[in-house]
């Protein structure tokens, strides 16, 4: 772990899965500092509000003393350099999030050249799990237990249907 090197992992987060987690939790044993970024998201729609988005992800990482969590808008680059920051994590689950992620790194590259973009692979169990998906099989009535903690949970529940 390098004890000086501040990285941020940057997302909408609506809602954070046990995929942002594990990410977060590699990230935070190779990293000093890693503070979460959460979106405000002005382009999207979003399940929950800012505020709701910002206390699932503190208590999903409570245990984690090196990661932060703070909220931003606009560009990436100007939130990284706000927080000192010299690494921004990237999770990949597949080809194509790859291929997304790796033109977006490019860009940033040019925007913020002293912010290096890395990778971390998903691991087997969390690449199909998306906070899209988990969004609407919470919507559709369907089970999200395997994807998201328990507090992440209880806030998706009440978004169910109810049954009739």
């Amino acid at each position: 772990m390098s004890s000086s090197v501040i990285a941020v992992y940057p997302g909408t987060f609506d809602p954070i899965t046990l995929g942002h987690e594990d990410i977060v939790r590699r990230a935070a044993r190779l990293f000093g500092t890693v503070v979460l970024g959460v979106a405000i998201a002005h382009h999207k729609k979003t399940l929950f509000s800012l505020e709701a988005r910002m206390a699932m992800v503190q208590e999903a990482l409570a245990d984690c003393p090196n990661v932060r969590v703070a909220s931003f808008q606009g560009l990436v680059r100007d939130f990284a350099r706000a927080q000192g920051a010299t690494v921004m994590v990237r999770g990949v689950r597949s080809m194509t999030d790859f291929d997304y992620e790796f033109q977006l790194s490019g860009m940033n590259r040019h925007l913020a050249p002293e912010v290096e973009t890395i990778f971390l692979n998903a691991l087997d169990i969390h690449q199909c799990v998306s906070s899209t998906m988990v969004r609407e099989i919470t919507l559709l009535g369907g089970e999200v237990e395997r994807f998201v903690s328990s507090g992440v949970l209880r806030r998706l529940n009440a978004h169910r249907p109810i049954s009739k």
